[in-house]
C-alpha cells in the first residue's frame, strides 16, 4: 500500500525525524492560501501522485493530452509563481517514468517551504528476502535515480543490514555516515534519522522507506527533501488509521473491486490474463510466459482461501480487460483443492461465454481429478502437465511469434 508525500512525513514527524513546514492542497486557492500561511518566501510546488520520478515528468491536459508543463515539482519564487506552476499541476495528467505512457491525474498538491541545501543524498530503507534482515541503503548521489547509480556508480551506494530481533547496531550507522563523508553535527544527525526511519519502519510495518533527496543544509541539518512509504498489507490488521490515509483515487476502480473480493490484482500491459494462488508461483507464471515471448495481462493471486465465487470474479476482472487473448491458470493445491477449482472454471466459463484460449495447469491437492474434470468437460479448456508446457502453450494459441 503507498501514500502520498505528505502523508509520509506526517509519519515522519512522529518519529522525530526532520521535515520542512509543508500544507497539503486540494485546489489552486488552497495552494495560495497555503503559501501566505507558510510565510516562506520561496517553496517548492509538488504533484502528489502514487509513483516516482515527479520531478522529470510531464504534465498533459487531460482532455487534449497536450503538454502543458515540463516538471512535476517546481521550485516557486513568488506568489505568482505559485499560482502558475498550482494550475499548471492540479488537475492534469502527470505522465513519469513510473506511470506508464497513461500517466495519473493530479488530484493533491504539496506546498513546502524552501531551504539552503549544501549537498544531496539518497536514503532507502528495505527488507532484503535473502538475508532475511532490513536493509539500509545510502549514496552520496542524491536526486539521481538510483537504479542509474547503481549502473554506473555502484561504488557510491553503500549498505548496512540490521537483524530484525537486534535492530540497527551504532558501529554500522557510523560505517554508513562515515561512508557518506558526514562529520560533525551532520553525522549525529544522520545517525539519528537512521534510528528513527528503523523504528518506523518497524512500528508502522513499512515494506520501503526512500527518501530521495535527503539535504545536508547549510547548517548541518539532515532534512528529508522527499518521502516514499510503502505499508506491508499484510500487517492491515494491526493498523486501523491505514483507512484515513488510502487514497481510492490513486487506485484502478478494478484493483479496488479485487481487494474488496480477497484477490490481489494488478493491470499489465500485456495479453494473456493469468489466474495463480500465491504471489510468487504468479510472478513466476509471468516470467515463464514473457520466457516464451508473451506478455501477461495482469498479476492475479487468488489466494489459498478461493471461493467458486471468487473465482468467478476474477475471471470476470481478467476478462475486462479488452487486451487479454488468452489465459493461463496455474494452481498449486493446498488448502485450495485442484477439483474445486475446476469445477470453478468451467462454472466461470459458462455464464461469462468464454471465448478466449484457456490452459490450466494443476498441481498439488487432487489435481489429478482437476484435470479429470476438466478434459471430460465439453468446454474447450486446454490442459498441461507443467508451467513450462502451459506457458508455452497459450503462447501458441494465441499466435505470439517465438
Amino acid at each position: 500500500m503507498n501514500i502520498h508525500e505528505y502523508q509520509a512525513k506526517e509519519i515522519f514527524r512522529e518519529f522525530g525525524v526532520r521535515v520542512l513546514d509543508g500544507i497539503h492542497c486540494r485546489s489552486v486557492n488552497e495552494a495560495l492560501e497555503a503559501y501566505d500561511q507558510l510565510g516562506s518566501e520561496i517553496v517548492a510546488v509538488k504533484s502528489q501522485i502514487h509513483a516516482g520520478g515527479k520531478g522529470k515528468g510531464i504534465l498533459y491536459d487531460p482532455v487534449t493530452r497536450e503538454e502543458v508543463m515540463r516538471g512535476g515539482v517546481k521550485i516557486a519564487f513568488s506568489r505568482e509563481d505559485v499560482e502558475k506552476f498550482s494550475r499548471n499541476i492540479y488537475g492534469n495528467i502527470l505522465v513519469t517514468k513510473q506511470t506508464g505512457k497513461e500517466g495519473k491525474l493530479v488530484k493533491n498538491i504539496y506546498i513546502e517551504t524552501g531551504c539552503d541545501i549544501e549537498k544531496e543524498y539518497y536514503l532507502a530503507i528495505l527488507v532484503d528476502r535473502d538475508r532475511k534482515s532490513v536493509l539500509v541503503m545510502a549514496s552520496t548521489e542524491g536526486g539521481m535515480d538510483i537504479e542509474e547509480v547503481a549502473e554506473n556508480n555502484p561504488g557510491a551506494i553503500h549498505k548496512i543490514w540490521a537483524d530484525p530481533v537486534e535492530g540497527l547496531i551504532e558501529e554500522d550507522c557510523e560505517f554508513l555516515s562515515n561512508s557518506l563523508g558526514l562529520t560533525g553535527n551532520s553525522s549525529e544527525e544522520m545517525i539519528d534519522t537512521l534510528y528513527s526511519l528503523y523504528d518506523m519502519f518497524v512500528q508502522k510495518d513499512c515494506s520501503m522507506i526512500e527518501i530521495n533527496p535527503l539535504a545536508r543544509t547549510r547548517d548541518g541539518s539532515m532534512v528529508a527533501l522527499d518521502a516514499k512509504v510503502g505499508l506491508d498489507e499484510n500487517a492491515n490488521f494491526r493498523h486501523s488509521w491505514r483507512e484515513e490515509v488510502r487514497d481510492l483515487s490513486e487506485e484502478e476502480d478494478v484493483e479496488i473491486r479485487a481487494n474488496d473480493l480477497g484477490l490481489s490484482y494488478v493491470k499489465l500491459d500485456g495479453n494473456i490474463g493469468c489466474l495463480v494462488n500465491g504471489a510468487g508461483l504468479a510472478m513466476a507464471s509471468m516470467d515463464v510466459i514473457k520466457l516464451y515471448g508473451g506478455e501477461p495481462a495482469n498479476f492475479l493471486d487468488i489466494g489459498g482461501g478461493a471461493t467458486r465465487e471468487s473465482i468467478t470474479a476474477a475471471f470476470q476482472i481478467i476478462l475486462e480487460d479488452d487486451n487479454v487473448e488468452g489465459i493461463l491458470v496455474n494452481i498449486f493445491g493446498g488448502i485450495i483443492r485442484c477439483d474445486m477449482v475446476a469445477m470453478s472454471v468451467i462454472e466461470a466459463s459458462k455464464e461469462l461465454g468464454l471465448e478466449v484460449p484457456l490452459v490450466v495447469r494443476f498441481s498439488g491437492t487432487n489435481h489429478e481429478k482437476g484435470k479429470e474434470i476438466l478434459d471430460s468437460n465439453e468446454i474447450s479448456i486446454h490442459t498441461v502437465s507443467s508451467l513450462s508446457e502451459g506457458a508455452r502453450k497459450i503462447v501458441d494459441l494465441i499466435g505470439v511469434d517465438n
